[in-house]
């Protein structure tokens, strides 16, 4: 009996050991984004502000609908870029100049243990984030569609991984220096003319057609679909998958752990 049961031991513990090591790394993951006052800035006090300043004001126009209604999900749309862009590419490209990332390369929690702890991070900080969002929304009005809230998951999931890919292509393939510069910009202009806050369908018509290929777009259409019509936006879903798919690959190929 004891030596049968003697070689399990270690294959139940080792089995558990890489959960358990991905989870502490996502704690701290969290803990720094959390702490770090221009993230959570950028992350939280941002679109918060966005949110009762659109709920407000009847500028810009965001469309047919309830305003509140509008807003609300381009508001979630930009809490995800936030978080899953601009947070993690910034995090990221520094640990890399300052060889984090190299080190926790060859730790046991290996690289892919530290992305999967990133994108669980991510995934917290978001939940926080919505969690404020959603709250204030109501507060002030907002009424989403039940039927459509199963869709809004997939969209906010998809979204995070789209945006944590491209924000790992940016942050492995330049300086650290480049990356906080370009991930702020980016950033800006998502927020205004990427379709995300303001609905694309009231951008210019030229304008409009060539936001639609973003993923910002992608994700904000998506949402609002949910969230306002209750239906999964088919064409959205695919340019987000699409980003998806071509910034995993790209940065699975050109990501360097070293600066």
């Amino acid at each position: 009996m004891n030596t049968s049961a003697t070689p399990t031991t270690p294959t139940a513990a080792g089995a558990a050991a890489p959960r358990r090591r991905v989870l502490a790394q996502a704690r701290f993951e969290v803990g720094s984004l959390l702490r770090n006052g221009e993230q959570l800035l950028v992350s939280l006090v941002l679109p918060a502000l966005a949110l009762v300043g659109l709920s407000a004001t009847t500028s810009p126009s965001l469309g047919p609908g309830t305003r509140i209604d509008v807003a609300t999900p381009g508001v979630i749309a930009l809490c995800v870029i936030s978080a899953a862009f601009t947070s993690q590419a910034i995090s990221t490209g520094f640990d890399r100049r300052y060889a984090v990332l190299r080190y926790l390369g060859v730790t046991p929690l290996g690289r892919g243990g530290l992305v999967a702890a990133k994108v669980a991070a991510t995934l917290a900080v978001e939940a926080i984030q919505i969690g404020v969002i959603a709250v204030l929304g109501l507060v002030l009005g907002w009424r989403p569609e039940v039927a459509g809230i199963a869709y809004a998951v997939l969209f906010v999931v998809l979204g995070t991984w789209a945006f944590v890919a491209l924000a790992l292509l940016l942050a492995g393939t330049l300086r650290a220096e480049a990356v906080l510069a370009i991930a702020n910009l980016v950033w800006v202009l998502l927020l205004a003319v990427g379709g995300v806050v303001v609905p694309r369908s009231e951008l210019p018509a030229g304008v409009s057609h060539v936001v639609a290929l973003l993923p910002s777009a992608g994700l904000a259409d998506g949402l609002r679909s949910a969230l306002v019509d209750g239906q999964l936006n088919l064409l959205a879903l695919a340019v987000v998958l699409a980003w998806g798919l071509v910034a995993t690959v790209l940065a699975a190929r050109l990501f360097r752990f070293d600066d």
